[in-house]
């Protein structure tokens, strides 16, 4: 039996929060029609789950906005540009054939590294625009800074960040929620409670595509940006019994410390009056089935969190440099999180210094992250200032290894 060797970096989080002059929240509200108080019939029969369509905003407010033809333009402009720390490429693309792109930034950009990657998805609904902008201007950000400004530094040295500014080009184009096929993407993905979308003939292109893409690449976390409100949310999204309450999933604290890290990051966030801390628990809020951010945590093993970045969901294009400005701070310090917190490591056999991929396990959170195929890399996020007991199981080797974990303050 080969002797192991384990490479363990315990690091420390720190939230950085930053002062802007004060913006008037306007107090953003779900467009979700919650179906009962939990005693009434609960009946799926539609893919479109609890969304409702909302009047289209005018073409006199979406001028200054990119166009979908802009956009790819744009990021096709950057990784020009950026050539040495970033690429361009395509996970698939929408009902009518637009490509769902994404910018990968990296001092290595397309390799495979013994490093955590993060994604960010904006636009998922087609009316909510911002997190499109927002995220090009993210993109730039970096590539400005990288060379100036630590933070930008680290994050391209040791992160591999995945950047979508649309995942629903056609919902855009046409300024409606949904996609072309008139189906809410952010209800369109297994869920673990009802089995109302398993049918993978009936699933839309652009849900299929990110399934895929969470299969070719290891995610430890992500994040999609929404409009409507100005509020960091965590799993769990729905619960087992369609009431509206705190469901809690299995690593509740560290999503609140994720949720945190955005939260009081941002200039105003965190004072919402709505919201405690500005964060919130996705069914205590209002409770969804087939979103995406569950499926991530469930299927992908990657901790997403849902970022409501802009109470209204179409501000006049003149409001995105404030909002960028508001939100800058906070979508860099959450991929930061994923190499300022946690436990990190590699395993190796002492014997033949080969990779020995396996499987970490935290005593107390019914939760599994495995070890990289290829490097036997693992990167377990936590809440900071505690001590973790760990197992690391080895399936080939029929091999069991308890750790003590130190993530601190």
């Amino acid at each position: 039996m080969s002797k192991l060797r384990f490479v363990n970096c315990l690091l420390i989080s720190t939230a950085i929060c930053f002062f802007l002059p004060s913006i008037a929240a306007r107090g953003g509200h779900s467009d979700y029609i919650y179906p009962g108080d939990g005693n009434s019939s609960f009946h799926v029969t539609a893919r479109n789950l609890f969304a409702q369509e909302e009047t289209r905003p005018s073409l006199e407010l979406t001028r200054g906005y990119m166009t979908n033809d802009d956009l790819e333009k744009a990021m096709k402009d950057f990784t020009k540009r950026c050539s040495k720390i970033s690429r361009l490429y395509s996970i698939g693309k929408s009902v009518n054939g637009f490509p769902l792109w994404v910018i990968e930034i990296s001092d290595r950009p397309g390799e495979i590294e013994a490093e955590p990657a993060f994604k960010y998805i904006g636009n998922v609904h087609g009316d909510e625009p911002v997190g499109r902008e927002l995220l090009l201007r993210l993109a730039n950000w970096i590539c400005d800074n990288y060379n100036k400004d630590p933070l930008a530094q680290m994050i391209v040295e040791n992160v591999h960040l995945h950047i979508m500014p649309s995942l629903n080009p056609d919902g855009f184009s046409i300024r409606k929620r949904n996609n072309a096929n008139n189906v809410d993407l952010n209800r369109d993905f297994p869920d673990q409670f009802f089995s109302f979308n398993e049918d993978l003939s009936l699933r839309q292109p652009e849900t299929m595509a990110v399934m895929t893409w969470l299969r070719d690449i290891r995610f430890t976390a992500s994040a999609t940006l929404h409009g409507g409100a100005l509020v960091a949310n965590f799993p769990w999204d729905g619960t087992e019994d369609k009431r509206k309450y705190y469901y809690a999933c299995p690593d509740d604290e560290t999503f609140r410390f994720l949720a945190r890290i955005y939260s009081k990051s941002h200039r105003n966030m965190s004072l919402s009056k709505e919201f405690e801390e500005g964060i919130t628990n996705g069914a205590s809020w209002y409770p969804i089935y087939g979103g995406m951010q569950d499926w991530n945590y469930i299927h992908g093993g990657c901790f997403e969190l849902t970022l409501e970045i802009s109470d209204n969901k179409w501000p006049r294009a003149s409001e995105l440099p404030t909002i960028w400005d508001y939100n800058r701070k906070s979508m860099l310090n959450l991929v930061a999180s994923l190499v300022k917190t946690g436990v990190h490591g590699r395993i190796f056999s002492l014997d033949q210094g080969k990779p020995l991929p396996g499987l970490v396990v935290v005593k107390g959170i019914n939760y599994t992250v495995k070890a990289h195929q290829r490097y036997a890399d693992y990167h377990r996020l936590l809440a900071p200032g505690q001590k973790y007991e760990g197992l690391m199981f080895f399936p080939h080797i029929q091999l069991k290894i308890r750790v003590i974990m130190f993530v601190s303050v």
